[in-house]
C-alpha cells in the first residue's frame, strides 16, 4: 500500500567524488565525468592498484558548526554533516525550527576506522618483550587516548552532530546495515513521517572506504585491477568488469509531509512513494532477496512493475553480484532501463544508496536517465537494459533505488516526479 500521507522531498545534498552540491553532482552525469582516480595510499605491486573515488576540494570548516566540533569528527562525520547541511540549506530550513521536536534525523553509517597515528602510542603501551599483550589494552592503552576519542568513531555520531547543529530534537536514529544502510534510512525516515512522529526528517548516509584500515578489510579478489585506467575501472554489468572500486561520499535529503512543505511554501523536488527491506540468507539467495525487495517496494508504492521509469542499480562491477542483481531486476521488472551510478564514483559502502537516491531525484526533475559509464560490451549473463553513452529520456515519472549486501539483505525505495504546475 502507498503511504497514508504524501511524503515529499524538499532538499538535496551531495558530497561526492564528482562534485559537492547538487548542481556539480548532477552535471557529472550529464557530462559523463568520472570521479575515480589514482590514489596515493600505498606502493605495493602485489596488491590491487590504489584507485578510487575521492572527495576533493572539501573543506569541513565551510559546513561544520560549532567549529570546535571538528576535534571529535572523523572524515565520515564531516562528509555526512556537510551533505545534511547542504540538504537543509536547499530546503530553506530555518536555523531555529518553530517546532524542533517535530524535526528528526535518520542516517546510514558503518564502521568508522580510526586514524592509525592515534593508535601508535596505545599500541606501544601494550608491547611486552616485543609482543603485543592484549591484557594491557584496557588500562595501559586507554590512558594514551584522549578522553573523547571514541566520539570520533561511533557510527551514530553523524546523526548526533546533524541533530545538534540543525536543532532537530525529534526522532534520531542510525541504520547500520552495510550497503543497504542509506536506502533503509530513507525508508525509515518516511515511515517516521507516516506514523506522525515528525513533520520533517533529515535522511541520508555516509561511507568512507578509502581509509587504509577499510582498504585492508576489502577482499583483494573483489577489487578492480585496472590501475592503468582508473576512470574505466568501475563498469557495472559490462562483460569485461573485473571488480569494484572503492570510494567515499555522502548524500542526504530533507523529507517532509506534503502538508508541512506546502505550509512552508518551499519547492517540492520529488516524492517518496514506497519502500521495502528484505532478507534472504546466503549469497546464493541474493537474487531472490533483490527480486522480492523490488516487487515489495513497487507494491508498497501502489504501482505495477510496468510503472517504473528506471532503476538505479547497486551495480558493484563485481562478476557474481552484478550477474545475480541483473537477473533479479529482469525477473521483477522486465526490460526497464537500468543505470549504474557507481561507475562515476565507486562503491561507498553504507552510503551506497544515498547518492544514488539524490541522483534519482535530480533525474526525475530533469526527465533524463543518466548513462552508465564504461558499459561497452554487454554480458549475456546480465540481461538488463543498461543505459549507456548518453542520457536517455524518461518515459515514466518514477525511479527505483536499489541496494543489497553480499549476505542477502536487499532494500529498495521508489521515488516519484513532482508534477510541474
Amino acid at each position: 500500500m502507498a503511504f497514508r500521507q504524501e511524503i515529499v522531498i524538499t532538499g538535496l545534498g551531495a558530497v561526492s567524488p564528482t562534485g559537492i552540491g547538487k548542481g556539480p553532482f548532477w552535471d557529472s552525469f550529464i557530462e559523463g565525468r568520472s570521479g575515480v582516480r589514482r590514489l596515493d595510499l600505498y606502493d605495493d605491486p602485489s596488491l590491487p592498484p590504489p584507485i578510487g573515488g575521492a572527495v576533493v576540494d572539501f573543506d569541513p570548516k565551510q559546513y561544520v558548526r560549532p567549529r570546535k566540533s571538528l576535534k571529535v569528527m572523523s572524515r565520515d562525520i564531516q562528509l555526512g554533516f556537510a551533505a545534511a547541511d547542504l540538504a537543509c540549506a536547499d530546503a530553506a530550513l530555518p536555523e531555529k525550527p518553530a517546532a524542533p521536536e517535530r524535526l528528526g534525523v535518520v542516517f546510514g553509517a558503518g564502521i568508522i576506522p580510526c586514524d592509525i597515528e592515534e593508535l601508535a602510542a596505545p599500541y606501544r603501551a601494550c608491547m611486552v618483550d616485543g609482543k603485543f599483550d592484549f591484557s594491557r589494552w584496557g588500562q595501559a592503552a586507554m590512558s594514551e587516548l584522549f578522553p573523547l576519542w571514541m566520539l570520533k568513531y561511533l557510527p551514530n555520531m553523524p546523526a548526533c552532530h546533524i541533530g545538534i547543529a540543525q536543532n532537530a530534537y525529534g526522532p534520531n536514529n542510525t541504520i547500520t546495515l552495510g550497503d543497504v544502510s542509506s536506502v533503509s534510512a530513507f525508508a525509515e525516515a518516511a515511515r517516521v513521517l507516516e506514523r506522525g512522529q515528525a513533520d520533517a526528517m533529515i535522511a541520508g548516509g555516509v561511507g568512507v572506504r578509502l581509509h587504509p584500515a577499510s582498504w585492508m578489510r576489502s577482499h583483494d579478489g573483489d577489487l578492480s585491477r585496472r590501475g592503468d585506467s582508473p576512470e574505466a575501472a568501475c563498469r557495472p554489468f559490462d562483460a569485461d568488469r573485473d571488480g569494484l572500486v572503492n570510494g567515499e561520499g555522502a548524500g542526504a535529503m530533507l523529507l517532509e509531509t506534503r502538508e508541512r512543505a506546502q505550509a512552508r511554501g518551499v519547492p517540492i523536488l520529488g516524492r517518496v512513494l514506497g519502500c521495502a527491506s528484505v532478507f534472504a540468507p546466503g549469497k546464493k539467495s541474493l537474487d531472490e532477496a533483490v527480486r522480492r525487495a523490488i516487487l515489495t517496494a513497487v507494491a508498497d508504492a501502489g504501482l505495477q512493475p510496468d510503472d517504473i521509469g528506471f532503476v538505479a542499480a547497486h551495480g558493484l562491477s563485481t562478476v557474481e553480484e552484478d550477474r545475480l542483481e541483473a537477473q533479479a531486476i529482469r525477473a521483477a521488472l522486465g526490460d526497464v532501463p537500468v543505470t549504474g551510478a557507481k561507475s562515476y564514483f565507486g562503491h561507498l559502502g553504507p552510503a551506497a544508496g544515498a547518492l544514488e537516491a539524490v541522483m534519482c531525484a535530480l533525474a526525475l526533475r530533469a526527465e533524463l536517465i543518466p548513462p552508465t559509464l564504461n558499459y561497452e560490451r554487454p554480458d549475456p549473463l546480465c540481461p538488463v537494459n543498461v543505459v549507456s553513452g548518453k542520457p536517455a529520456p524518461l518515459e515514466r515519472p518514477t525511479a527505483l533505488v536499489l541496494a543489497h549486501t553480499p549476505h542477502g539483505q536487499a532494500a529498495a525505495v521508489v521515488l516519484g516526479r513532482e508534477p510541474v504546475a
